[in-house]
């Protein structure tokens, strides 16, 4: 045998040789797989956010969002970093991880995370006099909310909580109890969740009746009365239910008048009369030149 071949033969057995003894090694030690990896980076990351830590969770959570797609945790992750970017102020971005959330069937996060987007663009809800594009967001989510999570009878969640906790009190170990106890504290917090909702639902509304009562304000101190007779009937027709209604209704008879038409001034005044007739008397002298003027 040449001493070259003797060589490679030799080489090519420590090689061998190394690469078994390598790999016998290896197997003592525990594998890691892509979900061990996520399961562990979750449960820290839930660690760090019940600290209070949000952007230490964010951080870590945001690592994890690629690897655990399309397994069990990915609802986990994405409503947890949703909690997380809401915790931190940055309701862009949590916004937009409950929507993510809503997108995986059958995830136990549906509720919530629909509650919880309707609140982020809630946060997102600017002053009155700037665009209200967040404002619209909202009420279209918790109205959402509303529709797809009703209570029906919230008088007998609250009965049946109080009878199960005196239940409880008397017999502490009954397992029927305690599921009907944990059952209806459940839904007690879906009363809760959907009074949030309505109130949240009404001051929007009136931060939009403000937005539109406020331009046609504007445009009658520029002398457009006509641009603010568009947004008076904005209000009237789109949010008669907020306390912008009765002035958006009166000011909508000024500008008609203001502009003459006379005709026009007068049905929006019987308008007005029929949901206030209490203004009957104070709105004599206006009924008055209005009648006047028609004649002329």
């Amino acid at each position: 045998m040449s001493g070259y071949r003797f060589f490679s033969r030799s080489a090519l057995m420590l090689f061998t040789t190394g690469i078994l003894f390598s790999s016998g090694c290896s197997s003592s030690k525990p594998e890691t797989t892509p979900n061990s990896l996520v399961n562990e980076g979750y449960a820290s990351s839930v660690k760090l956010y019940e600290k209070g830590d949000y952007s230490a969770a964010i951080l870590r959570l945001e690592s994890l969002l690629f690897p655990a797609r399309a397994t069990a945790l990915e609802d986990d992750v994405l409503y947890l970093l949703g909690e997380s970017y809401y915790h931190s102020g940055d309701y862009m971005l949590a916004a937009e991880m409950f929507s993510r959330v809503q997108q995986i069937s059958s995830t136990p996060y549906a509720r919530t995370s629909q509650f919880m987007m309707a609140k982020s663009y809630e946060q997102l809800s600017p002053h009155f006099e700037l665009d209200q594009q967040y404002t619209r967001k909202s009420i279209e989510q918790f109205s959402l909310y509303q529709e797809l999570y009703p209570v029906a009878d919230s008088s007998k969640i609250v009965s049946d909580v109080k009878t199960l906790s005196e239940l409880l009190k008397i017999n502490p170990e009954n397992i029927s109890y305690k599921q009907n106890y944990a059952s209806a504290i459940t839904q007690l917090s879906r009363i809760d969740s959907l009074r949030y909702s309505g109130k949240a639902i009404r001051t929007m509304r009136e931060k939009l009746a403000k937005n539109s009562f406020s331009i046609a304000h504007q445009y009658v101190q520029l002398g457009k009365y006509k641009a603010a007779g568009i947004f008076y009937d904005e209000v009237i027709a789109h949010y008669p239910d907020t306390i912008y209604d009765q002035p958006a209704l009166e000011g909508k008879i000024d500008v008609l008048i203001k502009r003459k038409k006379w005709f026009d001034a007068g049905l929006a005044l019987d308008q007005y009369l029929q949901l206030f007739p209490e203004k009957r008397k104070e709105m004599q002298v206006i009924r008055d030149t209005i009648t006047q003027n028609s004649k002329n």
